[in-house]
């Protein structure tokens, strides 16, 4: 996983100079997800496998079927192709989009709770996890039966466990200590 990250940011960055410079990031973040999507696909991966095809007729048929790019979009592919980096498009992704969010002060949190949160949890915990990482938040949530109780919340890099199961087992790693 590391690998792939090593081997994508490069391009990731260069996107997102781009698209900065050109005032594009939604049109780039847009374009970038539809690649990433279109490389998933078992199809267009046997393509970009085919070692009889050149970098630019890969090129050409992956944007074919990826649809309306702008010139900057098609030759960013183009060069992904000739470098063979176009498996690396979903990686390459997900690093713009964390480049745009810093860039935006924005961060995406993902919040797995037991029960469904109400509206009124939902803008508290926006609010405060706002305050905490100095962002604004884009609150995503989800619902997991299985747990007792609590949520777990996954922004960026930071989990917080404050499920009844992840605060038991903390209880008893400390009496164990």
């Amino acid at each position: 996983m590391a690998e792939l990250s090593t081997l994508a940011r490069p391009y990731a960055k260069a996107a997102f100079a781009h698209a900065q410079q050109a005032s594009d990031l939604s049109g780039w973040s847009l374009a970038l997800a539809t690649a990433a999507a279109v490389s998933q696909n078992e199809k267009v991966g046997e393509l970009l496998d085919n070692p009889q095809l050149t970098s630019e007729v890969r090129a050409e048929k992956f944007l074919t079927v990826c649809g309306d790019f702008n010139p900057s979009q098609q030759n960013f592919i183009k060069l992904l192709a000739e470098n063979h980096r176009l498996p690396l498009l979903s990686e390459i992704s997900v690093l713009f989009e964390d480049l745009k969010a810093q860039a935006e002060a924005t961060l995406e949190v993902e919040v797995i709770s037991a029960r469904p949160l109400s509206d009124e949890q939902s803008q508290r915990l926006t609010q405060a996890l706002s305050k905490k990482f100095s962002r604004e938040v884009h609150l995503h949530s989800a619902v997991d039966e299985s747990l007792l109780g609590g949520a777990i919340i996954r922004a960026g890099d930071t989990v917080i466990d404050g499920t009844v199961r992840g605060r038991l087992a903390k209880l008893a790693e400390a009496m164990n200590s």
